[in-house]
């Protein structure tokens, strides 16, 4: 049985490649977004005995805490655009005046329209890496930061 063009788009996997991520509503250009994940963590409780029974180990969600979100953006380094982008953001942080901004990265399709979008919220970096230096090499200069936010909210388009 042959397959629709409507079938393979709705069975089909997106690639992973088309993608966009905006900080604050302004896009910005990333070649690696990595570190998007949603995880509850558990805890043992012991449950009082019923009756003829015996106290039972129960596993529990524990209420979540802000800020385990920890998410990597890597783009490559640009005459203006990286200093203005990263930079000043992180060193907003180190005069205490952290600004937490909502990322969106979300997945395309082949038109470029948004299929799927995974919002972190109130993020706000931690870490920014130079580029690694290499005489020897000819690869692009990539730097990459470090977010961490409150949670992230999967979002249908």
């Amino acid at each position: 049985m042959a397959l629709t063009a409507q079938d393979i788009k709705n069975a089909y996997p997106l690639p992973v490649y088309n993608y966009k991520v905006e900080i604050n509503g302004k896009a910005v250009g990333f070649s690696e977004v990595s570190g998007l994940n949603i995880s509850v963590t558990t805890t043992t409780y012991k449950e009082s005995p019923t009756q003829g029974g015996s106290p039972g180990p129960r596993k529990m969600i524990m209420p979540a805490q802000p800020g385990e979100v920890k998410i990597t953006l890597k783009k490559g380094v640009v005459r203006g655009d990286s200093i203005s982008t990263l930079y000043q953001w992180i060193n907003s942080i180190q005069i205490n005046q952290v600004e937490k901004k909502d990322i969106f990265i979300r997945l395309c399709d082949e038109q470029g329209a948004a299929v799927i979008s995974w919002k972190v919220i109130n993020a706000f970096p931690t870490q920014l890496d130079a580029p690694s230096f290499n005489a020897s090499s000819n690869d692009a200069a990539i730097e990459s930061m470090q977010l961490t936010g409150d949670r992230v909210m999967i979002e249908a388009a």
